[in-house]
């Protein structure tokens, strides 16, 4: 599914040419299907066909392979440059390398990892060098919770703090109870549409790996609930320097409409979940949700 996201805003970027797409477990007329039609962000606006060992968007070909071995997806006969590993299972630099004994260039990998550099967006990507071949992008909770901690970090820093993220259902979880995938985590075998599951997250303590200060400093748990799409971050935190609720809307606010516009948001209207779904930014600041009991100890959400 994230294959499938990510393409569709691939074929929306100017500056960007999706010209092949690896996926062993399903037809190339059953992954038309799976792209033209999405049951959160709906039909895409375009036309999507089947072609010779391709699909056809928009009427262009784009090729289609079906390998389980990375090292044999002829990437660069496709001429493909960059990589997006969207499977959840090779998340480790060497892992992952195996793309590029494909003929790409480079590999993001679309998980944390284990010992690839990691990077969120508005946050610490001008670490990136050009001579790095395999990145990270880390998770989505961290994509949401790191430019909002990195803000109220540098404006008056961060003592300690928890986070909750109230999270969407993901494919890992299942419509009726039975056992989870791997047998571990017995809550989440039970059904994603009639709970509010505890689960645990490595969100917060990855924020220590992208804003290297805050590292030892945030943890976290998250709740999956029976919502399809868009997630929230509750950051419960103790700052160093002081500020009235007014200076961190203020702060914040600042933040998004300058340097981190694109990537942090801002808003003081009365919304909920729904509407932001197909919001491009990684993180929309709730001011409405905030709450402070002291100068010092302050919930955010975003």
């Amino acid at each position: 599914r994230i294959g499938r996201l990510v393409a569709r805003a691939a074929l929306a970027n100017p500056e960007t040419s999706l010209v092949a797409i690896n996926d062993p477990f399903m037809s190339i007329d059953y992954m038309v299907y799976l792209f033209k039609y999405d049951s959160v962000h709906g039909r895409y606006p375009g036309t999507v066909e089947v072609g010779e060992n391709a699909i056809v968007v928009d009427g262009v070909s784009i090729s289609v392979f079906a390998e389980r071995d990375p090292t044999q997806i002829p990437w660069g006969a496709a001429s493909a440059t960059y990589v997006c590993e969207s499977t959840g299972v090779f998340t480790t630099t060497e892992k992952a390398s195996a793309h590029i004994q494909g003929g790409c260039s480079k590999v993001i990998i679309s998980a944390p990892s284990a010992d690839a550099p990691m990077f969120v967006m508005g946050v610490n990507a001008d670490g990136y060098s050009k001579d790095m071949t395999v990145v990270s992008n880390a998770s989505c909770t961290t994509n949401c919770l790191a430019p909002l901690v990195k803000v109220i970090n540098d404006a008056y820093g961060i003592e300690e703090g928890l986070m909750t993220t109230v999270h969407a259902m993901t494919a890992t979880q299942l419509t009726v109870d039975g056992p989870s995938k791997g047998g571990k985590d017995w809550r989440g075998g039970r059904c994603a549409s009639a709970n509010i599951i505890p689960s645990s997250t490595g969100a917060a303590k990855a924020v220590g790996k992208v804003i290297p200060e805050m590292n030892g400093k945030l943890t976290g748990m998250a709740f999956r609930v029976p919502t399809a799409d868009v997630s929230v971050v509750d950051l419960t935190c103790r700052l160093v320097n002081g500020a009235s609720m007014d200076e961190i809307k203020a702060t914040v606010k600042a933040a998004a409409e300058g340097p981190m516009a694109g990537v942090l948001g801002y808003t003081d209207e009365d919304v909920v979940s729904q509407d932001f779904v197909d919001d491009k930014r990684s993180s929309i600041f709730d001011a409405n949700a905030c709450i402070g009991l002291t100068n010092n100890f302050v919930k955010l959400v975003s």
